[in-house]
C-alpha cells in the first residue's frame, strides 16, 4: 500500500505556518506535558527545592526535543497503521502532508539538539539518559513490543518513566534510590492509564492487528491487570516518604487523596470492565494524578514548606509538653 498520498506534499500546505503545524503534529505534542511534568518533579526534589531556573529550563527544553524525536520516528514506523485507523489517518505522514524522510532528518535535528543542550548546559549523564529514552521507545517499545506482545505497553513505559532519571542527573550528575523510586512510580502508572486508553478504542487495535491487552485478554481481565497494577502503584508512592526520606507529610498527604479516588476508578472499573464510560473516567483521571502528584513533589520540596512545618512541628511539640507539665 502507498502511504504517501500524491507525490507533491507541498500541495497540501497553503502557506509555511501550514508546514510548521504538520511538523508540531508529528511530535504528538499532548504527551509531552506529561514527561516534562515528571522531569521537573524529579528536579526539584533532587535539588532540594532549590532549582536553578536555567537548568531548568534546559532540562525541560531538551527533554522536550527528546520526546518530540521520539514521537516522530514513532510516526514514521507506524504510518501503515496510522493510515488504516480513521482516528489516525489525518497524521501528517499517513495524510501524505509530510514525507517519511523529511520527518526522520526532522527527528535526527531533534535529538541533535537535544543532546547538545543537555551535554553542554546540564551533564553527559543527562544528555545519554535522554537519548536511552529515544532508543528505547523506538527500538523496543516501538519496533520489538507494540506489534508482537500484549506487553508491550508494560516493558515500553520504562521509555516514559526515563525523564525522571534525566531530571535527577540534570541536577545531580549522578542516580540514586530515590531517582530510580521516582523511575518506577511512572513505570507502574503507565499501565492502568494506557490500557484505560486502549479499552476505550479496543475496536481500532483489532482492526490493524496491534495485541493490545484488551484485544488478546478481553476487557474483563484488562480491567483486573489495571487493578493489580494500581494496588502496586500507590504504596510505590510512599517509598518517597518511607524508608528514603527525600519527601514530607504535605506530599504524603497528597499522595494519600489522589491514590485512594485511583484506587476507587479502578475499581468500579473492574467491576463494569466494559463500560467506556468507566475507562474514560479513569483514563483522564490518571494524567491529573500524575500532574498532581508531581506537584506535590515540588511543593512539598521548597524550603518555605520545610518552614512551615517545622514551625507547625515546634508547636505541637510545645503544646504537649505543656499538656505533660499540667497533667
Amino acid at each position: 500500500m502507498n502511504f504517501m498520498i500524491g507525490a507533491d506534499v507541498s500541495r497540501h500546505h497553503q502557506n509555511f505556518l501550514q508546514v510548521v503545524h504538520s511538523y508540531y503534529q508529528l511530535t504528538k505534542p499532548r504527551i509531552i506535558p506529561l514527561l516534562l511534568i515528571t522531569t521537573a518533579g524529579s528536579m526539584w526534589i533532587a535539588a532540594e527545592g532549590r532549582v536553578d531556573p536555567k537548568l531548568l529550563v534546559v532540562t525541560l527544553v531538551g527533554g522536550t526535543f527528546a520526546a518530540a524525536a521520539a514521537q516522530t520516528v514513532n510516526c514514521i514506523y507506524d504510518r501503515d497503521i496510522d493510515y488504516a485507523m480513521e482516528r489516525t489517518r489525518h497524521r501528517p505522514i499517513p495524510s501524505g502532508r509530510v514525507q517519511s524522510h523529511h520527518a526522520l532528518i526532522f527527528a535526527i535535528a531533534l535529538a541533535a539538539i537535544s543532546f547538545s543542550l543537555l551535554a553542554v548546559f546540564a551533564n553527559l549523564l543527562a544528555a545519554l539518559l535522554a537519548m536511552s529514552g529515544i532508543v528505547f521507545y523506538v527500538a523496543i517499545y516501538t519496533h520489538f513490543l507494540k506489534r508482537h506482545t500484549p506487553q508491550n505497553i508494560v516493558i515500553g513505559g520504562a521509555a516514559g518513566a526515563i525523564p525522571a532519571l534525566v531530571g535527577w542527573a540534570a541536577v545531580t550528575g549522578s542516580l540514586s534510590w530515590t531517582a530510580w523510586t521516582i523511575f518506577a512510580i511512572v513505570f507502574l502508572w503507565t499501565p492502568p492509564h494506557f490500557w484505560a486508553l486502549a479499552l476505550m478504542i479496543r475496536e481500532d487495535y483489532a482492526k490493524v492487528g496491534v495485541p493490545m491487552l484488551p484485544v488478546v485478554a478481553g476487557d474483563e481481565t484488562t480491567a483486573q491487570q489495571i487493578w493489580f497494577y494500581t494496588l502496586i502503584l500507590i504504596p510505590a508512592t510512599f517509598l518517597l516518604i518511607y524508608p528514603l526520606q527525600s519527601c514530607g507529610l504535605l506530599y504524603g498527604a497528597i499522595a494519600l487523596i489522589l491514590g485512594s479516588i485511583f484506587v476507587r476508578k479502578a475499581w468500579l472499573l473492574w467491576q463494569n470492565p466494559t463500560c467506556k464510560i468507566q475507562a474514560r473516567s479513569l483514563f483522564l483521571y490518571s494524567i491529573l494524578y500524575m500532574m498532581l502528584l508531581c506537584a506535590g513533589m515540588v511543593v512539598d520540596s521548597l524550603p518555605f514548606t520545610h518552614q512551615v512545618a517545622n514551625a507547625l512541628a515546634s508547636s505541637l511539640n510545645t503544646i504537649i509538653s505543656t499538656i505533660l507539665i499540667f497533667r
